[in-house]
């Protein structure tokens, strides 16, 4: 009979401690900055400069990787750098570009959050408080013409076609209103029907105007039983 061989079986393999190695903290410079203001925006000296770009206003993500890539070839500066790390002349320098992202070959237009704008007919980039002063004019603005999205936003509804069965109601809740008619109408208990009188109150009626109803039967006749009474005989 044909045997077959065992396979032989390796052995095991040693196990080797591994040594997690801390890193070293990064030395900062005497120059190095706990706060920056990049276009309007105070960012932490210690956030890389890409992500310190999309925190601005008006700057996304895409918007802030394209921004970054335009800087380091404007200015030969890593997007990988701290932000605390940078001179003010590179913080002004850097402001210009965020002003003026339309005007370099490295941001491509469909990130651009102004194409063909309305007034000027150009492709812009508006960013921080011109960006919230750009969205208030275009909103007054369909007030104004009474469009359906002027509309939409006079009355504080949705605009972009979103459903409001479930959200975006506006106005008080039902129940409050039912519970502002019933306390209108008198009802004092909780739970009464529209309409229904207080409890205790129809009974308290008549209960109260029963004493002058009786005071006034008895008075006449005490007043009919003085003529009834037959005069003295004559002798």
């Amino acid at each position: 009979m044909v045997t077959k061989k065992a396979a032989a079986v390796p052995a095991p393999a040693e196990k080797t401690d591994k040594k997690v190695v801390a890193k070293k903290p990064q030395e900062e410079k005497d120059t190095f900055r706990g706060i920056v203001r990049i276009a309007g925006k105070d960012v932490k000296g210690q956030v890389r400069l890409v992500r310190s770009l999309d925190a601005v206003r008006g700057i996304g993500h895409t918007m802030a990787a394209a921004a970054a890539r335009v800087i380091e070839k404007e200015l030969s500066l890593k997007p990988d750098m701290r932000v605390g790390d940078l001179s003010e002349e590179q913080v002004e320098k850097i402001d210009k570009i965020l002003y003026s992202l339309q005007d370099y070959e490295g941001v491509p237009k469909f990130l651009l959050n102004r194409r063909s704008d309305f007034l000027t007919g150009t492709d812009r980039h508006v960013i921080m408080n011109d960006l919230i002063f750009e969205n208030t004019q275009d909103v007054d603005r369909e007030k104004k013409m009474y469009s359906w999205v002027g509309y939409r936003h006079t009355y504080g509804q949705k605009v972009r076609g979103q459903r409001t069965r479930n959200t975006g109601r506006t106005g008080m809740a039902v129940g409050v209103l039912r519970k502002a008619i019933i306390a209108a109408q008198g009802g004092a208990v909780a739970g009464a029907k529209p309409g229904a009188a207080p409890a205790g109150g129809a009974a308290a009626a008549p209960a109260a105007g029963a004493k002058p109803a009786a005071g006034a039967k008895a008075a006449p006749a005490a007043a009919a039983a003085k003529p009834a009474a037959k005069p003295a005989e004559k002798k």
